[in-house]
């Protein structure tokens, strides 16, 4: 038997608290900001109940998932690579919507309804939150979950897994032209930064991303055998990045200019940390007359160099420091100028040119 009560708070806040009595079970409790929710819960419960698939341990309702988030920050966290420290941020969103809520009451339609009005938060952008955005909100979610169960012994159980997670897109396939890069590295150079256009050019040549671009160290730069290791990455993983032709000369010539007392390739004026130079880079966009391009498109614009002239996705997943093929596909496009030159290519070779 269940019933749904009806609560408003002072504020004026609607709330469904439901209770499920079923005889040999211990009272099932949860609160719902929608009655429909409220209902669907009611029936899942009831349901697992007779089918013998429904326990809660007791620490499930002692702690809450405030509590266990801030356990997750202090204890999980600094464990992970430091290119994942916004999972904090992620972490607090939750804690700020559901923190209040013990584990126990945590369900895939309270998570369901919480993703949905996550879809609707604006962006830094002042958009709409990017489906890949939402699943990593839901990911550091999922994973607190998981230690909760595997190694705290709190829940019993994941309720992500019951989630429905935004289907994402292929991702853009947004990369530099011939034209745009002739245009972008010539503005490169005359920029006020003298950092830019060796940033650039590594970021073209290499595939490394932003921070990892932007926050080298001299340390980590080997001019002799032409590579950087990169040992703090997005996937937590040691990579190491070729330097070759032009950028490699370039590494050479500025290694001559680098501070004594600062390790960074690329240092702020207080040689304390490094430079951020995407101020510069729009500006050398906006003066080269090129739109709708973030420094993120540099990495796609060397992976798709690198399809362009035959590199097989195996290559072009090890040089970006993917895991799997399926995460460089989108990587490997190619544009229609060059397809088009492949397949005229093809024909001349298999029925001549026509005279």
């Amino acid at each position: 038997m269940a019933s749904i009560e009806k609560r408003t708070s002072k504020e004026g806040k609607i709330s469904y608290r439901v209770k499920v009595r079923l005889k040999g079970y211990p009272t099932q409790t949860a609160t719902f900001d929608r009655k429909t929710d409220a209902r669907k819960w009611v029936q899942q419960t009831e349901s697992a109940m007779r089918e013998g698939r429904h326990f809660k341990t007791s620490e499930a309702k002692r702690h809450t998932l405030s509590e266990a988030i801030e356990r997750y920050i202090s204890d999980v966290i600094p464990t992970k690579p430091k290119s994942t420290r916004n999972q904090v941020g992620q972490l607090k969103w939750w804690q700020k919507n559901i923190g209040d809520y013990t584990l126990a009451d945590i369900t895939p339609a309270l998570i369901g309804q919480y993703r949905d009005k996550l879809a609707k938060t604006p962006s830094q952008r002042n958009d709409s939150l990017s489906p890949a955005t939402i699943n990593r909100y839901l990911a550091v979610l999922s994973h607190l979950f998981t230690i909760a169960m595997k190694e705290w012994g709190w829940v019993e159980e994941n309720p992500l897994r019951k989630v429905t997670k935004p289907k994402e897109s292929n991702g853009r396939v947004r990369f530099l032209d011939d034209h745009e890069r002739a245009l972008f590295l010539s503005e490169c150079k005359k920029s006020e930064s003298p950092y830019l256009y060796i940033a650039a050019v590594l970021a073209l040549s290499t595939g490394g991303r932003r921070m990892e671009i932007m926050g080298l160290r001299w340390k980590d730069v080997d001019l002799n055998r032409g590579v950087i290791t990169l040992h703090e990455t997005k996937n937590g993983e040691r990579r190491v990045l070729p330097l070759a032709g032009h950028a490699l000369e370039l590494m050479k010539e500025h290694s001559k200019l680098r501070h004594v007392n600062c390790d960074f390739v690329f240092p702020s004026h207080n040689l304390k940390k490094p430079i951020d130079l995407r101020t510069p880079f729009e500006t050398a966009l906006k003066r080269a007359g090129i739109t709708d391009f973030r420094w993120h498109d540099l990495r796609h614009s060397c992976a798709s160099y690198l399809a362009m002239n035959g590199a097989s996705l195996a290559e072009i997943a090890e040089i970006l420091g993917h895991k799997t093929l399926q995460m460089v596909k989108r990587y490997a496009h190619l544009s229609d100028a060059h397809t088009s030159k492949v397949v005229a290519n093809m024909n001349n070779k298999i029925f001549g040119e026509k005279v």
